[in-house]
Order: C-alpha cells, then sequence, then structure tokens
C-alpha cells in the first residue's frame, strides 16, 4: 500500500471533522510563525548588544533593551503556549474521535461478514486479532504523527526556510539542498526496512494465534504433559522474531548515523557561509546565529523523520491487513428481500452439494422434505454432514448446487435477519457471554420482562438452581457448570419462541436426570413447531415422525423409524449399536 492510497482509505474517518482539522491547520500555521520569533529577537539582541558596546553606551540602555527582550519573549512564549496547548488538543480529540470511528467500523463490519470469512485458514481468531489491534494502532499514530507531529514540524520548517530566503538566498540555499537528501537517505531507509516489517506482522500473527490455541488446549496440554514440547514451539517463533528485530534496529540505526551526519554538514556549511558574509560586511555577527537557530526549525523535522518515516510504514503494512478486512465487501452475508406475515415450515432440499472453503466436500446430492410441524432426526456417523445441513438451513452457508426452499420459496430470497429470528438454534455446546445469567437468558428476547425470564428458565429446569446462587439472576453466568449453561442455552431457545427449531445434540452434556427433564421440555417447545434434532440419543431418536440417515454427504435412507429398523441396512446398524452401548439386557435384567 502506497502512502496516497493509505490517506485516501483514511480520509472519509475525517471528513466529519472538517471542522477541527482546519483549526488544528490555523494554530498550527499560527504556531508555526510564533516559533521563528526567537531567532529573530535573538539576532536584534546580538546586534543590539554589539552595537552598544562599540558605541559605549551605558549600562542603563543595556538594562532597556533587556526589558523590551523579556517582554517580548515573554509576551510570544504565552501567545505560543495558548497556540500549542490548542493545536495539540484538537489534534489529540481528532485522534481519539477517528480511532473510535475506526474501531466501531471494523466491529460492524466483521459482525455483517459470512461464516466462510471466519473459517478461512488466513481468519483464525489469533491473526483477525492482530490484524486489527496492531491496523488501529498504527493508524492512530499516523493520524497522531499528522496533525499533532508532522504538521507542526513541516509549518515551522516552510516558515523557517521562506525567511532564511529572504534574508539571504545563498543560505537558504543551502537549507534546502540538504532537505532532498535527507529525505532521500530516509526513503531508502524505509524500503530496507520495509520486508523486515512485514515478516514481524506475519511472526506476530502466528504468535498471537498460538497463544490463544495455547491457552485453549490447556487442558490437553496438561494432561498429556506436553508443556515442553509446547515452550519449545513458541520458543522457536521468539527466537525468529528476535532475529528480525536485531536486524530492523542494525539497519536502522546505519541510516540515523548518516543522516545525523548529512545534517552536520548542513550546519557547518553555514556556519562557513554566515561567517564569511559577516567577514565581508555583508551580515551582521548576530545574523549568524539567526540563520544558525532558523536551520535547526528546518532540521528538526529531519531529525524526527525517521521515526515518522517507521511509524508511516508501519501503518502502511499493518493498514494492509486491517484494510483486508475492512474492505472484504464480496464477505457480507447475502440477504434476500422476502419477508412473509409467517412462516409454516416446510422446508424442501433439492440435489444440494456444499464445498467448505477449504474445499472439503461435505455434501453429495442432499435431497429430502421435511414436513411442516414434525420433528425430524438427522441420523448417522460423525462427520456425515448432519451439522452442515443446519448451518445451511440457518443461512450459516450457501449451497455450492442445488436448493433450499422454505414455504416454497428459495432460501436465499427471504430476508436472513427474519429468517434467523424464526429459527432457534441449540449447538452441543453454547456460547455463554460474559455477564450475568439474566443477560445470558435474555439474548433470546431483549426487551423480555423478569417474569418471562423466569418462566424460561423454569421450563429449562434451571430456575432452583439459579435461585440456589448468592446473587440469583443476578450471578456470575460462568460460574455454572457445563451442564447448566447449557441449560441457560435452552432457556433462550424458550424465550425466543421460534416457530422452527434446530437441536444439534442439545443434551450431549447433561447428566441423566437433566437429559430427562430437558427431554420433556424439549418436547413441550416441539408441539406445532418444525424441529429438527441431531442426537445420538435413541429416546429423541424414536420420537422423531421422520429420520433421515446421511453417510459420508449423502443421504442413504429416509422414513419412519419402524420403516427404517425394518429395511436392515444402516439406519438398523446404527439403530443396533446405539443400543448395545447401553448394555440394554443389563439394564432389562436389573430393572426385572
Amino acid at each position: 500500500m502506497k502512502i496516497s492510497l493509505l490517506y485516501k482509505k483514511i480520509t472519509p474517518f475525517v471528513k466529519p471533522y472538517r471542522k477541527m482539522v482546519i483549526a488544528t491547520l490555523l494554530l498550527t500555521f499560527l504556531g508555526s510563525f510564533a516559533a521563528q520569533v526567537n531567532a529573530l529577537i535573538l539576532k536584534y539582541t546580538v546586534d543590539s548588544i554589539s552595537n552598544l558596546m562599540v558605541a559605549h553606551e551605558p549600562l542603563s540602555k543595556g538594562f532597556h533593551l533587556l526589558e523590551i527582550i523579556s517582554i517580548v519573549l515573554l509576551s510570544k512564549e504565552l501567545v505560543y503556549s495558548v497556540v500549542q496547548f490548542g493545536q495539540k488538543f484538537y489534534g489529540e480529540k481528532l485522534r481519539i474521535f477517528i480511532t473510535r470511528d475506526i474501531s466501531q467500523a471494523i466491529v460492524e463490519k466483521i459482525l455483517s461478514y459470512r461464516m466462510e470469512f471466519y473459517t478461512s485458514g488466513e481468519n483464525e481468531s489469533g491473526k483477525l486479532q492482530t490484524r486489527i489491534d496492531l491496523g488501529i494502532s498504527s493508524l492512530t499514530r499516523l493520524v497522531q504523527n499528522f496533525f499533532i507531529d508532522i504538521l507542526p514540524l513541516f509549518a515551522n520548517a516552510f516558515v523557517a526556510l521562506a525567511i532564511m530566503f529572504y534574508a539571504n538566498v545563498y543560505v537558504g540555499l543551502v537549507s534546502l539542498c540538504i532537505i532532498p537528501i535527507y529525505f532521500y537517505i530516509s526513503q531508502l531507509q524505509a524500503t530496507k526496512l520495509s520486508g523486515f516489517r512485514r515478516r514481524m506482522r506475519n511472526y506476530r500473527e502466528t504468535k498471537n494465534n498460538g497463544i490463544i490455541s495455547l491457552i485453549e488446549s490447556i487442558t490437553v496440554i496438561k494432561s498429556f504433559v506436553r508443556e515442553p514440547m509446547e515452550a519449545d514451539r513458541h520458543k522457536d517463533i521468539q527466537f525468529e522474531m528476535t532475529e528480525n528485530q536485531l536486524a530492523t534496529r542494525k539497519t536502522s540505526f546505519i541510516f540515523e548515523s548518516i543522516k545525523g551526519f548529512v545534517e552536520q554538514i548542513g550546519v557547518v556549511i553555514i556556519i562557513i557561509l554566515t561567517a564569511y558574509f559577516v567577514l565581508n560586511n555583508t551580515m551582521t555577527i548576530g545574523a549568524i546565529m539567526f540563520h544558525i537557530m532558523l536551520f535547526n526549525n528546518v532540521s528538526a523535522p529531519i531529525r524526527q523523520l525517521h521515526r515518522i518515516y517507521d511509524e508511516v510504514n508501519d501503518a502502511l503494512i499493518y493498514s494492509e491487513g486491517f484494510f483486508d478486512i475492512l474492505e472484504s465487501d464480496n464477505e457480507k452475508e447475502v440477504s434476500g428481500d422476502y419477508i412473509p406475515e409467517k412462516i409454516v415450515g416446510l422446508i424442501e432440499v433439492k440435489n444440494v452439494d456444499f464445498v467448505y472453503p477449504n474445499g472439503t466436500k461435505a455434501l453429495f446430492g442432499i435431497d429430502f422434505t421435511i414436513k411442516p410441524n414434525e420433528t425430524t432426526a438427522l441420523v448417522g456417523l460423525s462427520g456425515a454432514g448432519k451439522s452442515t445441513i443446519i448451518n445451511l438451513l440457518d443461512k450459516f452457508y450457501l449451497p455450492t448446487s442445488g436448493k433450499i426452499y422454505l414455504d416454497g420459496v428459495d432460501l436465499n430470497d427471504y430476508n436472513t435477519d427474519f429468517l434467523r429470528k424464526n429459527i432457534g438454534l441449540v449447538l452441543q455446546k453454547n456460547h455463554i457471554f460474559k455477564g450475568t445469567i439474566a443477560e445470558n437468558i435474555l439474548y433470546g428476547k431483549p426487551d423480555a420482562s423478569q417474569s418471562e425470564i423466569i418462566e424460561a428458565a423454569q421450563q429449562a429446569y434451571i430456575h432452583e438452581q439459579v435461585m440456589q446462587l448468592p446473587k440469583g439472576y443476578d450471578s456470575d453466568a460462568h460460574l455454572l457448570s457445563g451442564g447448566q449453561q447449557q441449560r441457560i442455552a435452552i432457556a433462550r431457545l424458550f424465550l425466543k419462541n421460534p416457530p422452527i427449531i434446530f437441536l444439534d445434540e442439545p443434551t450431549a452434556s447433561l447428566d441423566a436426570i437433566a437429559t430427562e427433564q430437558i427431554k420433556k421440555s424439549l418436547d413441550a417447545i416441539k408441539k406445532d413447531r418444525t424441529v429438527i434434532i441431531i442426537s445420538h440419543s435413541i429416546s429423541q431418536i424414536i420420537d422423531a415422525a421422520n429420520i433421515i440417515v446421511l453417510e459420508q454427504g449423502r443421504c442413504i435412507e429416509k422414513g419412519t423409524h419402524d420403516e427404517l429398523y425394518e429395511n436392515k441396512s444402516t439406519y438398523y446398524q446404527i439403530f443396533t449399536a446405539m443400543a448395545n452401548s447401553l448394555n440394554l439386557d443389563k439394564i432389562t435384567q436389573t430393572l426385572d
């Protein structure tokens, strides 16, 4: 990314604050003129004192001169302090507002993207977090550099250079010639360092993603006593980062030394040149200090240039990944416009194939019909494609080929928000948000009353356990066990009260008593709704009005429990294996 393109991309975030930008610019240029007063006063002071000494004037005139100089300098400092405060305050305010808007924009964007975006290997959570964090911080520094650092420095330099040319063209030319040389060296430095920075970005993404993976896998790591192996794996990344950082700093120090030498050449030339003009009576003695101070104002941004170039190039590199996320418009969820008055619940899946973004083909010519107000069970071994079908029906993914119809209308034509508001989804492991139990249940219906929350919790058989906690529904939801958290997710479903329900192993993490309780609740909520259930529970499969058997992404059997059992085919084998795993003979013997 080039600097011109980056400023073009960041301009929409700056436009809403045009008045603030104008105020900052006006104060900056006012401050740049005030910054030159010291050089003018110093020249006037040296020349005046020199004249007084040559003329052997009394000391009283010298004191009068000092009074005038003191008043002027103190007045200038007072004005300059006010101007600097205003410039820095508006610049900082601008930076904070733009950072807020950029941060909000990226959050709104990633929330609008489809599931494929998150399942891509390039968009793992650690990598996304690193790109977003570093992108925001580098863009923030870019705004800060421009409005708080670069703008005042270069405004000062421009005004100082103009005054130097006005005072003496030759001295001005010396200063002017030094600037492009310094810029050229700084640009070479930036080009040399860009490869190091790009590698550092990749290292940071890999490191952050590795740490997140390590934390998520800590139970497995400790159970297999693999701490040393994981530490060594992390150490390799750290050592590579260290080598890259050392190479970066070494290159920076070399270029900074060269730039410092070039700057000192300019100082020496100006001293020699102004001394020559003083000796041939073209300049006064005060002009020597005058031009050196002005050159210092010109060279000030040059001294800061390496830091500014570093941070600008960081912004160029890190903003690439950031804007890749922000501008991934092709990743936006597809939504139609169709919003019916009522959803009946007739689902038709016709010759659907599906391939995941990583290239794995999960479904092959899937074809079945789910009748409204009935419970349908999806049965199959792990990897058969059951959860994939749920993802397609909830429009998390779109079929690679084939069509899915809901009440005779293509699912793609439905408004996605409306569709999902009318579908309830309970997974094997549901996410519990940071917050209270009440807030987590309210996720199913944000405007629900306290009585509705309690009713939903009672239907999910979690109310009594919640009330045993010190703070009741105001307790931290993460204090609950895995099974209790699952019931919170089911309580959300009761609160949402949708016409279509997808249950993906809803009782997998519950104990036997809780499973029986939840089964009763689910039986109640299934009434007059279209329900699709994925389960390895015999009781829930037998209760289904229709069973669809999947094997390696293909639909191989359809029918009722009795019909499929009589076929003595795949369903018969799966059901028999489930029954045998329960040791029914021993259970029957015990009950007898």
